[in-house]
């Protein structure tokens, strides 16, 4: 229930903040608004205020939502209301008209993001944890605990990290961009200060994913290698663990953090047996000051076909957190370059896949966005006003792509229409809606089979 209203009330709000930039911008320039509808198909509400020409509609279907202007081509309109029509007004105002509505979505992601910014987040602080095997994090010399302080790309200023989000965002820009990185980090806080360099123009980056993190390295907050609620008869209730002991080395290799601990025991399996068995190894653990040794035999567990170790206790300790926060101006300027930055990788990602240089499996349909508005709707305000910003990046981009159908087609439609001086026939109109329809509903085929290999197959 949760995620089935978190979803509609997401929906509901980046549909009117659409259609209401359309509507003022409509009212703003002298053209007549008829109907302004939320959904589509059958009508539950309608009102009409007593002021307005406008009758405001709320339909069966919450899927989009239209703003009905007078105009000669949708009908008559008398000679004394002709200067109301939309098709009768100069070309600047009916390209402002059109553009609005993914202006204001995009307005809309601003005031979010500013909103989280002076609310503050509570997130991860920037202590990585020990860096994927082979990765660009571990050539660069990071082992784990490290405290990311600041980072550039090459020739440019250096910018403060106060989060690990905020760092692994910062490099996945430079790796879209294929923009080297230098980083600067403490062992510990307030310790001595390190330097060093990723060369992320070497990565070959297809799509924002997993694979993605795994190159790099980065992917947890640091977390001490403890051991949390066991589960009863596993491997490691059998090896005498107790929750809160501190895991020191496995096998004589000394353990960093939670990350390597969980990586080692993955990996501790017989390979060449069939089946897979447990490789029975020397733990050595803190427990409340005292050492001990204890035998461990992971039990063995397929994920994805694949043998992996397992004890069956919760790994880990809560990550240390801070409250991010700013301002009033540099919140909202932080919040203008988000906005800014994400809507260009959108662009990026949607052109990448045009070409083929990213896959198609990056579009999301109905069924992933609502898993995700409840999900976040679950993890508080912020995570739900930050996932309310990006949908609606997403909206106002991709109303702005030049599909005839969308509002970014209407405005190739007048940019012709500004060098030729010539509107575009109605033959010719019908032929681009046509096929903008088609490219559209391929793109929603496309992106509903993705909800459902990620909701369903992968589950």
């Amino acid at each position: 229930m949760t995620t089935l209203l978190a979803f509609l009330a997401a929906l509901g709000l980046l549909i009117a903040i659409h259609e209401y930039g359309h509507y003022r911008m409509a009212l703003a320039c002298g053209v007549k608004v008829l109907k302004f509808s939320i959904g589509f198909g059958k009508t539950i509400f309608k009102w009409q205020p007593k002021t307005s020409d406008t009758e405001f509609v709320i339909g069966l279907l919450p899927l989009g939502g239209f703003v009905k202007m007078l105009d000669e081509r949708e009908g008559a309109v008398e000679p004394t209301q002709r200067h109301l029509a939309f098709n009768t007004q100069v070309l600047w105002k009916r390209a402002a008209i059109v553009a609005a509505g993914p202006i204001a979505n995009l307005l809309l992601a601003i005031f979010l993001y500013a909103t989280v910014n002076w609310m503050g987040v509570q997130e991860a602080k920037a202590i990585i944890a020990s860096p994927v095997a082979e990765s660009l994090a571990q050539d660069a010399g990071f082992k784990g605990g490290e405290h990311i302080l600041k980072a550039a790309h090459v020739d440019e200023d250096w910018q403060d990290i106060q989060s690990l989000e905020e760092f692994r965002w910062f490099l996945t820009r430079a790796a879209l961009n294929k923009q080297d990185v230098s980083i600067e980090y403490a062992r510990s806080e307030g310790g001595s200060r390190y330097k060093a360099n990723m060369p992320l123009s070497k990565l070959d980056v297809h799509e924002i994913d997993a694979k993605l993190f795994q190159k790099i390295g980065i992917l947890a907050p640091w977390s001490a290698a403890t051991i949390g609620e066991i589960q009863a008869a596993s491997a490691a209730s059998r090896s005498g663990l107790k929750m809160g002991d501190l895991v020191l080395s496995i096998g004589g290799k000394e353990v960093v953090d939670a990350q390597q601990l969980r990586q080692a025991i993955r990996a501790s399996i017989h390979k060449d047996s069939n089946p897979s068995t447990g490789l029975s190894q020397e733990w050595r653990i803190d427990r409340a000051g005292q050492i001990l040794s204890i035998m461990v035999e992971p039990d063995v567990k397929l994920e994805n076909q694949t043998p992996v170790g397992k004890i069956g206790a919760y790994v880990g300790s809560a990550p240390a957190l801070t409250i991010v926060n700013y301002g009033l101006l540099e919140g909202f300027s932080k919040a203008f370059n988000r906005t800014w930055e994400v809507s260009v990788l959108t662009v990026r990602m949607f052109g990448k896949m045009i070409i083929g240089e990213a896959s198609l499996k990056n579009l999301s349909g109905p069924l992933t966005i609502a898993d995700y508005a409840g999900k976040s709707a679950q993890l508080g305000l912020t995570s739900y006003l930050i996932f309310l910003a990006l949908i609606s990046v997403s909206l106002g981009v991709l109303n702005l792509m030049p599909l005839p159908v969308l509002d970014g087609g209407h405005l190739v439609y007048y940019a012709w229409e500004a060098i030729t001086g010539n509107q575009v026939s109605e033959h010719w109109m019908e032929r681009f809606q046509r096929g903008g329809v088609a490219i559209l509903f391929t793109m929603m085929f496309i992106a509903l089979y993705n909800d459902i290999i990620r909701l369903f197959v992968n589950t």
